[in-house]
C-alpha cells in the first residue's frame, strides 16, 4: 500500500538478542570488487550522519537528525562506541556501530549499506561481520539488535538466520518524511 509524506503509519519494532558467539566463522572479505571495513577514529558527528543519511534515508531514519548536538556528540564520540566503513570501490557504501556502553552488552545500533549496494551480496558478510567484531570484545555477554517495519523487509529474517532471537516487539507510530510503500 502507498503510503505519502506526511501520514501518521504505525510500525513494529523488533528487539532481538544473541547470548553466544555464533558458530560460523568470521567471514572473508568479498575480493570482487575489493572491499575494506575500517573503524573510525574520534570520528566527527558530521561523518555518522552522512554515514546515516545514506543508508537510512529510504528506511525513515530521522530520529538521529533530531537529536541535540551534544547528546549526538557523546553518542558518536564515547569510546565504547565503535563506528565501522565498509568502503568499497573507493567510497563508503556501508557501516556499522558497536555500542559497549552497557556492561557485558553489545548493541548493533546501527548496520546498513548505501542503496547502489543493496542486493550487491554484501549484507550477510557485514551483519556476521559485525557480529564476530562485537563478540572479539572479552566483556560482551549479550548481543543486542532491532530493526522495524520500515527498515528493508530482509532485515528481520536475515537477523534471525544469523544467530538472534525476538526478544519483544513494540508498536510505535511516526509521520512519513517521504512517500513509500508499506506492507
Amino acid at each position: 500500500m502507498r503510503r505519502e509524506a506526511g501520514e501518521k503509519v504505525e510500525y513494529t519494532i523488533t528487539f532481538l538478542e544473541m547470548n553466544e558467539r555464533p558458530g560460523f566463522p568470521r567471514p572473508p572479505a568479498p575480493s570482487r570488487p575489493p572491499v575494506a571495513l575500517l573503524r573510525a577514529e574520534d570520528p566527527p558527528v558530521r561523518y555518522f550522519l552522512d554515514l546515516y543519511r545514506g543508508v537510512g534515508s529510504d528506511w525513515e531514519w530521522n530520529d538521529r537528525l533530531r537529536q541535540p548536538h551534544a547528546e549526538l556528540e557523546a553518542f558518536v564520540c564515547d569510546p565504547k562506541v565503535h563506528l565501522y566503513t565498509l568502503i568499497r570501490n573507493g567510497w563508503p557504501s556501508g557501516f556499522f556501530m558497536l555500542d559497549h556502553r552497557q556492561d557485558e552488552i553489545c548493541d548493533l545500533a546501527y548496520l546498513g549499506l548505501m542503496p547502489e549496494v543493496v542486493g550487491a551480496g554484501l549484507g550477510t558478510w557485514l551483519l556476521r561481520t559485525a557480529i564476530h567484531s562485537a563478540w572479539d570484545a572479552p566483556e560482551t555477554r549479550l548481543l543486542t539488535i532491532n530493526t522495524c517495519t520500515l527498515d528493508h523487509p530482509r532485515a528481520l529474517p536475515l537477523y534471525q538466520k544469523n544467530g538472534f532471537s525476538p526478544v519483544r516487539q513494540e508498536i510505535a507510530t511516526m509521520v512519513l518524511r517521504a512517500p513509500r510503500e508499506m506492507p
